[in-house]
């Protein structure tokens, strides 16, 4: 079986990558929510960054590949544009690596984004010390084969989402969240939003706090929407929290 390759997707603009930036894969999993996709564009959470310091953002570039063979890894890897991010559908082989130190120089010299892996990888020491982000299912000592099959630049699932060329992928210690790139207007629009509401619920935390800390008025702690959901809960026939209402 031969490697099938395919042209890399169009880079993000200059202005959806300053304001992907501000975000963060939680946010982005939130702004997903509610388009019927599966996991919110999460994928699992055993796709873990080597070091949770590491942060990943560009489009994807995708392999398609299998059983541990990264003959395909290889050739994305040297072909690739900068500031894109490797996604690899390994289909969670844990049997080999398909990353290791050598790889992932070479993707740090063509000024890859990062490398997210549905698979394992190896010279965690090494890629750590290239400062090049890696997120993957885990680590094992066994080098990969090389097959020639596998498929680049197509649709993969990884982790449980599928990903195409050019979504946005982005990645922290929290771990990987993926916006189909038609979405990527109306996620960013709603993340921000959702930005907006968790500064202005971290300011009156920390009003509250200041305020029992010093022997002030409290201010309300409790958010709108947890009180219309208690008011709903204590006017219908249960409570909502599983047990009889009690007024």
């Amino acid at each position: 079986m031969k490697t099938i390759i395919h042209p890399p997707a169009k880079p993000l603009g200059a202005d959806i990558i300053q304001r992907l930036e501000r975000l963060d894969p939680a946010l982005l999993c939130d702004g997903l929510s509610g388009f019927g996709l599966p996991r919110d564009g999460c994928l699992t959470g055993a796709i873990k960054p080597l070091n949770p310091t590491m942060r990943v953002l560009g489009p994807a570039l995708t392999v398609e590949t299998a059983a541990g063979d990264n003959f395909p890894v290889h050739v994305a890897t040297y072909g690739a544009p900068a500031g894109y991010v490797l996604v690899i559908d390994g289909q969670g082989c844990d049997e080999r690596a398909y990353v290791g130190g050598l790889i992932g120089g070479a993707a740090r010299a063509v000024g890859l984004a990062g490398i997210v892996i549905d698979g394992y990888a190896r010279d965690r020491g090494e890629l750590e010390e290239l400062g090049l982000p890696v997120f993957c299912r885990g680590l094992t000592q066994r080098g990969p084969v090389k097959n020639y099959g596998g498929v680049i630049n197509g649709s993969i699932n990884c982790g449980g989402v599928r990903v195409d060329p050019g979504d946005v992928v982005m990645g922290n210690a929290d771990g990987v969240t993926v916006i189909p790139g038609p979405l990527v207007a109306d996620v960013l629009a709603r993340a921000e939003k959702k930005m907006a509401y968790e500064q202005e619920r971290r300011e009156v935390i920390d009003a509250y706090r200041l305020a029992r800390e010093n022997g002030g008025s409290l201010p309300e702690l409790t958010p709108d929407w947890v009180l219309d959901m208690m008011k709903r809960a204590a006017d219908g026939p249960e409570s909502g929290f599983g047990g009889e209402v009690r007024r």
